[in-house]
């Protein structure tokens, strides 16, 4: 992550990634916020400003799979974190794996030199499962002269979260 540089969170859900990332690119730099629920963008407003971050976000409300209608220079960094909005109490709305498919497509497009994109996948339910296997697939078809991806699993609790990382060589 580069002071200076730009950052999507493509999935801001309560703020917390968000958060990290402003601090993370400093006054100077630029992170970019998507959720399609309204209640993440208030939240997340509240908990930048209660953790006195940089007034360096753009709040998005709208789905992370149009990030290309908004996000136009490269990004040092991108952060997934699959699933349904914490707290929300609507675990039915989640994350799909189209629109999750074409929001990673667009994040690798994005993505600079020596940069990363991290995704957390919840396997928990079905969508989850899913979405998890479908990045598998795609990301494990990657140019490795390109890309470098890790998977980051517990493999004796297949319903624990795991983690991807891409980093663009």
């Amino acid at each position: 992550i580069k002071k200076g540089g730009v950052a999507v969170d493509f999935t801001m859900g309560n703020g917390h990634d968000t958060a990290w990332l402003s601090k993370a690119v400093g006054e100077n730099g630029k992170v970019y916020a998507f959720d399609i629920q309204e209640k993440a963008l208030e939240s997340t407003r509240n908990t930048l400003k209660s953790e006195n971050c940089p007034d360096n976000c753009t709040l998005i409300c709208d789905s992370h799979s149009n990030v290309l209608n908004y996000v136009h220079e490269k990004i040092c960094v991108g952060v997934f974190n699959l699933g349904y909005l914490p707290g929300s109490g609507n675990k039915a709305l989640t994350t799909l794996r189209p629109t999750t498919k074409m929001a990673v497509e667009a994040a690798i497009s994005l993505l600079d030199t020596d940069s990363i994109i991290l995704i957390a996948v919840y396997p928990g339910h079905e969508e989850g499962r899913l979405e998890g296997e479908m990045l598998d697939e795609k990301l494990s078809a990657l140019p490795q002269k390109q890309y470098s991806v890790s998977c980051l699993r517990i493999v004796n609790a297949p319903d624990c979260p795991f983690f991807y990382l891409i980093e663009k060589n």
